[in-house]
């Protein structure tokens, strides 16, 4: 392993490898990433997979834009030798209650005048979109054609691949122990494979940024929470969007080869970073499936598994650097969504670290706007 680095980046999902392509695209030598375990590892190969813009914050519509036009040419862009598998037909969420209709009205108006194709839509729609829908507990839904859903493996491997060609030394099964600074300077990374001198660190951990903050001796306002998530056999194509309802706390896809990946919330969710699961989560989690799509009835459960949702303060990500600790930069705080958003998460990050004007302007998602009170909630989360 290297022993000094220009940048040390710590952690091997979706956003640590898009930053580290970036930075090196754009002419950064001796980029360093290190990964306690495999590429995608984490957060990233454990999610859902769904890209969608439809958000209620302006910042994440904006980012998922940036993204999802990332997407849509990946595998030519990033030059990779397999199929990324987009399947790009679409995001329905359905609205139950009265609130969440008021709030689906306000996101189109939003949306649309950010430029992302969505629309208010009814039930009847909705059914000719989905038509194994059961509509009897909604009220409306939303539809945008350009939002879908990749494989994370593989478009994790894409921007990985992409960055070694440029340059970057990537590392899996090497661990970071610790961050040392000096007169408030990060000056190098300490792993189990030995130690970095740099004085450049980006926190792209995942579920375990709050861990990394706590080496180099920040408190981060972020917490991890277990989220399940289960895979059926595979069955001939039947739904073709993202089916999602707020309120019921559902998420379900049919992916290309057949399978269906759905996964949820639940109360009290422990917070010890454990990759746990439970027979509730399979009851109430096949109840709701089969109460919105009924036609999945039949169809047989292959296996459940769990991730983590690194959670900010406002469901946002944190975006830059730390003011009180010179060359600490974050991307943390993705609430559930670090895959979806990891395009422009790379782009803007590496933007920013060179000190580039940014594609967006990104001033509204750093760390300082926890202690100002500029906090804009986003209520679009499963």
């Amino acid at each position: 392993m290297v022993s000094n680095a220009e940048i040390v980046i710590i952690g091997g999902g979706i956003s640590g490898c898009a930053i580290a392509y970036n930075l090196a695209k754009k002419g950064m030598k001796n980029i360093v990433l290190l990964e306690k375990d495999y590429i995608a590892s984490g957060a990233t190969g454990r999610c859902g997979a769904g890209i969608r813009q439809q958000w209620a914050a302006e910042m994440n519509c904006q980012v998922a834009k940036l993204s999802r036009e990332f997407f849509e040419t990946a595998e030519e862009t990033l030059g990779y030798d397999h199929d990324i598998e987009f399947k790009q037909k679409g995001y329905l969420i359905l609205a139950a209650t009265e609130e969440e209709d008021k709030q689906s009205k306000e996101n189109v108006a939003l949306q649309n005048s950010l430029g992302i194709d969505s629309r208010y839509i009814s039930l009847e729609e909705a059914k000719k979109i989905v038509p194994i829908l059961n509509t009897t507990d909604f009220i409306s839904a939303t539809y945008c054609k350009d939002d879908g859903h990749l494989n994370p493996w593989h478009t994790t491997l894409a921007f990985a691949k992409a960055a070694e060609r440029l340059g970057v030394k990537i590392y899996t099964h090497t661990e970071v122990t610790g961050i040392d600074h000096q007169n408030e300077k990060i000056i190098g990374v300490q792993s189990n494979k030995g130690y970095i001198q740099t004085d450049k660190v980006v926190n792209a951990a995942g579920g375990h940024a709050q861990v990394i903050g706590e080496m180099a001796g920040i408190e981060l306002p972020v917490y991890s929470e277990r989220r399940q998530i289960l895979v059926t056999e595979p069955v001939a194509p039947i739904l073709d969007p993202m089916v999602i309802s707020f309120s019921k706390d559902i998420y379900c896809q049919q992916v290309p080869h057949g399978a269906f990946i759905m996964g949820r919330g639940g109360e009290n969710e422990p917070r010890d970073l454990k990759h746990s699961t439970s027979w509730d989560f399979l009851e109430k989690m096949t109840e709701t499936a089969l109460s919105i799509l009924p036609d999945l009835k039949n169809t047989r459960v292959l296996r459940q598994w769990s991730g983590m949702y690194n959670f900010s303060p406002d469901k946002q990500p944190i975006y830059g650097d730390v003011p009180e600790l010179k060359g600490l930069y974050l991307a943390i705080g993705f609430s559930g969504h670090g895959f979806m958003f990891g395009p422009a998460t790379g782009l803007l990050m590496a933007e920013f670290i060179l000190g580039e004007k940014t594609t967006i302007p990104i001033d509204k998602l750093h760390i300082s706007r926890f202690e100002k009170g500029e906090l804009i909630e986003e209520a679009s989360v499963v």
